[in-house]
């Protein structure tokens, strides 16, 4: 025989029903699987449970509906680099909306012992969103073993790989034509760092496309990224203020100053421009500075930065939309997504001064 519910003893699932009148299974429906019991015994079942003060244990709700109610977004750096790039938050802002809108949480999953592979493995989660994957990646098979849906954000656009991208080489080919219209011929172009998905092997990173857009408008003036005598010089930077102001001191030391740097990244051209204004060098009178991703910020610093727009918000959100028609079973039509990018001109840029 059931022994009364003791006060100050947390309530279970057999108090509700002693209560209630109803079986430990129509309680277990009335919170898991509504649809199989009468909308009246549902009401009397969470009516009971809230009298007693009953919460439901999230881990055993999980374990009945065999689902962990969680999405993962991988970060593609150490947590440290990874939110402190407003590229990035924007990103996660655009899936956390989606999660609220399907009462799921979001799990942001750094590097675990260096390691995404390691982090993927022990994840609790019903699906993954990652940044930069390419096919052919250790990581992938992991994710396929455990049967884990995902989608990649800035990936390899494939059939075997559910992907949201841009144009990144067109964008690159189209904002450098810009530089060049404008009579830049001396010119510093800072890469995106490799992330935890990135590797020489890989030449579909996001960082290689942008280069072989680069490249491409480059040679259409004669100029090269990779002729070491050239007026073209590459550096590379993580994705923070801290580590744009650096940069922009190692641009500001070089023997022959560029009249235009070009940075893969909003953060790292705003850095840049706060560096060179602190040490009186004119933006854009004696430097141009050009960035890629339009962030809130480049609307605000001064000069206004001029930019790639690609909507990190739109990415994140067409992600995580994609990633649950996938957790829920239904068809994800095309599995490349790309979406619209725009040349943003602000103050930033401008004409080569003639001398």
């Amino acid at each position: 025989m059931d022994q009364p519910h003791t006060p100050g003893k947390r309530p279970t699932i057999k108090d509700i029903a002693r209560e209630s009148g109803y079986s430990k299974t129509a309680v277990s429906f009335a919170f898991n699987e509504p649809s199989r019991i009468s909308a009246k015994a549902r009401q009397t079942i969470l009516e009971t449970a809230e009298r007693l003060g009953y919460i439901p244990d999230p881990m055993a709700r999980n374990f009945s509906l065999r689902r962990h109610l969680s999405i993962g977004f991988l970060l593609p750096q150490i947590i440290h680099y990874s939110m402190r790039n407003p590229y990035t938050l924007q990103v996660i802002q655009g899936i956390g909306s989606v999660c609220q809108k399907y009462g799921y949480t979001l799990t942001l999953i750094p590097p675990l012992n260096e390691s995404i592979t390691d982090a993927v493995r022990t994840a609790a989660v019903d699906g993954l969103i990652t940044m930069g994957m390419q096919v052919g990646m250790d990581i992938v098979s992991v994710m396929k073993n455990r049967k884990l849906p995902f989608v990649t954000i800035d990936g390899t656009p494939s059939e075997d790989m559910p992907s949201v991208n841009i144009a990144d080489e067109m964008a690159a080919y189209q904002v450098m034509q810009m530089v060049l219209k404008k009579g830049h011929r001396t010119i510093t172009i800072v890469s995106l760092s490799e992330d935890a998905f990135d590797s020489d092997e890989f030449e579909a990173s996001v960082p290689k496309r942008r280069k072989r857009g680069y490249e491409k408008a480059l040679k259409e003036y004669g100029l090269s990224l990779y002729d070491l005598q050239g007026s073209v010089t590459q550096m590379v930077s993580e994705c923070t203020l801290e580590d744009g102001k650096h940069t922009g001191h190692l641009i500001s030391k070089q023997k022959e100053r560029p009249t235009c740097v070009i940075t893969m990244s909003d953060i790292v051209a705003i850095g840049c421009i706060l560096y060179f204004k602190d040490h009186g060098i004119g933006v854009p009178e004696e430097i141009s500075v050009v960035g890629f991703d339009n962030i809130v910020e480049s609307q605000f610093i001064t000069p206004t930065l001029t930019t790639v727009d690609q909507p990190a918000g739109d990415k994140g959100y067409l992600a995580a939309e994609a990633l649950f028609r996938m957790i829920n079973g239904e068809e994800l039509g095309s599995t490349h997504m790309e979406i619209p990018f725009s040349i943003v001109e602000r103050q930033s840029l401008c004409e080569v001064r003639k001398i």
